[in-house]
């Protein structure tokens, strides 16, 4: 599938300039397009705050259902599953999909299966029906345990409640796909109206710089590895990495990812130290690689960034649909095929002589 980005490189800009500039650029195409007038500023939010409220770095800020942290609440409970977790420096999280208790058994096994699919073992979960919670996991919480539940999760009758206990980033992520699953369901039942003319924008911003590959044992750039770090944070490379937040951002609209882009390292001394100190990367490697770019920067770079829209989704939204096949003129098939021009097409032999392939046949 092709798609096509509007890209921009820019110099001597800061996050604020590309923030200004681009909610002006969309601003003004929602206004020639639709005739409607969307809000600036865009709200801003913190990559740790998306993952929390909402699990997931593009949140659908439509409807609520927002997750909850019960950590604290169950360090030391009775249920040896949530505590264990807990314990072994995991989450507990849970989400109240309100007036859905009504869920099929086949609703409810394939949202367990999905769950599943992210990492979970099973799905555990509370019906709120006919003034008492239905749930293989009730009998071992405790009354204050319950009563903080249904405080600060609003349970009524009609609700069912998701948890997940698991380490954050997959506590998060089981529970904001199942969040998004449960507004469909409600969605379908007529019980929650999510209009696609509602549009949220925002952008996500303060992603960590770093993040930790546990296989490899050692740092990876979460964006790429010429990210500028916040200013305040660039003196955490050398002791705490992970604690660095990037000046990478995202627009998002609708749970859909508009584009994104980062203000560019621009000093020598700070890539050269991400490179060698924190990435890993031997020097002679760096110099092999990138000596030419370290060389150009100690002659004055400007501070630099950029940012990368996706014409096809911004167009999708804009007409109202989800696929962005729906709006390329000749979209290729799930199996990459162009049937308009009948492509691909056999190769002759003198097309793979030309190119030195051989083709060998399996045995």
């Amino acid at each position: 599938m092709e798609f096509t980005q509007v890209d921009v490189e820019a110099s001597f800009v800061t996050r604020e300039d590309i923030y200004a500039l681009f909610e002006g650029m969309l601003k003004k195409l929602w206004k020639d397009v639709l005739g409607t007038d969307i809000v600036t500023p865009f709200q801003r939010m913190p990559f740790h705050d998306a993952m929390n409220r909402f699990g997931v770095d593009k949140p659908d800020l439509r409807f609520g259902l927002e997750l909850m942290d019960f950590t604290e609440l169950f360090r030391n409970s009775g249920f040896k599953i949530f505590q264990s977790t807990v314990a072994n420096g995991g989450v507990v999280k849970a989400v109240n999909a309100k007036g859905l208790a009504d869920l099929t058994q086949g609703e409810l096994k394939t949202l367990e299966e999905i769950a599943k699919s992210l990492g979970a073992k099973g799905l555990a979960f509370i019906k709120a029906e006919g003034g008492e919670w239905k749930s293989p996991i009730v009998k071992a919480f405790s009354e204050a345990e319950k009563a903080a539940l249904t405080a600060q999760l609003g349970i009524a009758d009609g609700d069912i409640i998701f948890f997940a206990a698991a380490p954050w980033e997959k506590a998060c992520a089981i529970l904001g796909r199942l969040r998004l699953e449960a507004a469909a369901l409600l969605q379908k039942r007529g019980k929650l109206t999510i209009r696609h003319d509602d549009w949220k924008f925002l952008w996500v911003v303060d992603f960590p710089l770093m993040s930790h590959d546990e296989v490899e044992n050692r740092y990876v750039a979460t964006h790429h590895p010429f990210t500028a770090p916040v200013a305040e944070d660039a003196q955490y490379l050398d002791t705490d990495p992970k604690k660095v937040r990037g000046q990478h951002y995202d627009v998002v609209l609708n749970g859909m990812e508009l584009g994104g882009g980062s203000i560019r390292i621009h000093q020598p001394a700070i890539q050269k130290k991400v490179f060698e100190d924190v990435l890993k990367i031997p020097a002679d490697v760096v110099e092999s690689r990138f000596g030419y770019m370290l060389k150009a920067f100690t002659y004055g770079a400007p501070p630099h960034g950029g940012i990368a829209f996706g014409l096809d989704r911004m167009c999708a939204l804009l007409c109202g649909t989800t696929s962005i096949r729906d709006v390329i003129a000749f979209p290729k098939t799930q199996k990459g095929q162009d049937l308009m021009a009948q492509s691909p097409t056999p190769v002759t032999a003198k097309q793979l002589k030309e190119l030195h392939i051989a083709v060998v046949q399996p045995e």
